[in-house]
């Protein structure tokens, strides 16, 4: 049974930001969906919950029975780790069982998927074609890898848009070779670098995945002279379009940065492919405020300083935001709070690492965030921390999160503080502003 003709979908894994959308699109689609989540994960789940959607909280020890007149299972690859033994109760029941991405695949079929693939700024391109393409009256169906806010009267930041058009955009991720079960109508690659280390052996590995892609999709949006996408394009049949082409329109946006501006070029090259009106579509991305852990502001400290917290993890990623930070305030101290995020990227990267932090004044290694990963010893904090010193001159380490934010004491009014990372930092955020 194809997830398109079943009527009850039981989802594993549904907080996720992802999953979660994919589960609203399901309800949206007139099907009746439940799940289970290994703990409660706050907007996602109060959002499904509220359109009727019922949940149970499973321990990581514990095993339950699956409902019995579901249809099919859908579930999220962290449930590899985090829940074989629910996903092999699903199996043995003899019913379909797909992963998040092979369900948004077969989905897919029912649109002209628009994709937005690329190592960074995949979540912000795609929460901006969705604005756009809305805006320009096109109503196209969406999911967001974050929460966005769509601006509907009554509604919450979601990271899932309900529309009545032929298209559907979605973000796209290149991590095990997940957006090959999609066939692009359009598909957007924002740039190619390495940031898997754990599953690709190198950056040519990572442009084959990309070529592979390529080759299913009909029209590609991107920046044809980036030396890293020269072997992705050469020889494709699909038409090019060229994004920096669509710098010179891109209008002031509310969110800082030149990445961001090249984010909102490709929009408007997706829009010149669908020939949508080009006025409303500038109008929208003027109205852009940027999207949950993406540069977002969290609020004040107690004794003034700015907060911020952004999901870089990759050392372009951060540079780009740091970068952007140092624009927006040219006259502050700017202390980044980094958390890198998965031991092999760490060390892989670390060189990397060690060299994007020029643009602020100071910086706090917080440790390793392990993902689904074990700490093989061969990296640590400290020497996260040692890398970044040989560049600058500033750097402390927090042994543990709940450190932080006795090391941001003597912050004030006149400073900003950046917390950096794809883990648990953006708790400490939270936890620090009044």
């Amino acid at each position: 049974m194809s997830i398109r003709d079943a009527q009850h979908i039981h989802i594993i894994g549904i907080g996720g930001i992802g999953i979660s959308a994919l589960a609203r699109m399901l309800v949206a689609q007139g099907k009746t969906v439940s799940g289970v989540n290994d703990s409660e994960s706050g907007e996602t789940l109060d959002a499904l919950r509220a359109e009727g959607v019922a949940i149970d909280i499973l321990s990581a020890e514990a095993s339950r029975t699956l409902p019995a007149n579901a249809d099919i299972f859908v579930y999220s690859v962290a449930w590899e780790e985090r829940g074989p033994d629910v996903l092999a109760a699903a199996r043995a029941t003899g019913k379909p069982i797909l992963s998040y991405f092979e369900a948004l695949g077969e989905l897919s079929k029912d649109f002209k998927t628009i994709a937005i693939a690329g190592t960074h700024g995949k979540t912000t391109t795609t929460a901006m074609t969705a604005l756009a393409l809305r805006g320009a009256g096109l109503s196209p169906t969406a999911i967001v890898g974050s929460l966005v806010d769509f601006a509907i009267e009554g509604s919450e930041r979601s990271n899932f848009l309900k529309g009545s058009g032929e298209y559907f955009v979605v973000e796209a991720c290149e991590y095990k070779r997940h957006f090959l079960h999609f066939s692009p109508h359009i598909l957007v690659i924002t740039n190619i670098e390495l940031d898997h280390p754990d599953y690709y052996r190198d950056v040519r590995d990572v442009q084959d995945a990309f070529r592979t892609l390529a080759q299913q999709s009909e029209h590609i949006v991107c920046n044809p002279h980036d030396p890293n996408l020269t072997p992705v394009l050469e020889g494709l049949q699909a038409n090019v379009v060229d994004a920096s082409e669509y710098l010179p329109r891109v209008p002031v946006l509310a969110v800082p940065g030149a990445h961001n501006r090249e984010n909102a070029a490709g929009v408007l090259a997706v829009s010149d492919i669908l020939h949508a009106d080009e006025h409303a579509v500038r109008s929208a991305l003027t109205q852009f405020a940027g999207t949950w852990r993406r540069f977002e502001y969290k609020g004040k400290t107690k004794s003034g300083a700015l907060v911020y917290d952004d999901y870089a993890h990759h050392p372009t990623e951060i540079k780009a935001t740091l970068q952007a930070a140092r624009v927006q305030y040219p006259d502050a101290r700017i202390i980044a709070v980094f958390e890198p995020h998965t031991f092999s990227r760490t060390k892989a990267l670390l060189h990397d690492f060690a060299q994007s932090f020029h643009d602020v004044d100071e910086v706090i290694v917080a440790p390793i965030y392990a993902a689904r990963e074990h700490d093989d010893g061969t990296v640590s904090t400290q020497k996260v921390r040692d890398a970044i010193g040989t560049h600058h001159k500033k750097v402390a380490w927090a042994h543990t999160l709940d450190a932080l934010p006795g090391m941001l004491t003597d912050a004030g009014e006149n400073d900003v503080i950046l917390f950096l990372g794809a883990g648990d930092v953006y708790h400490v955020a939270e936890k620090i502003v009044v």
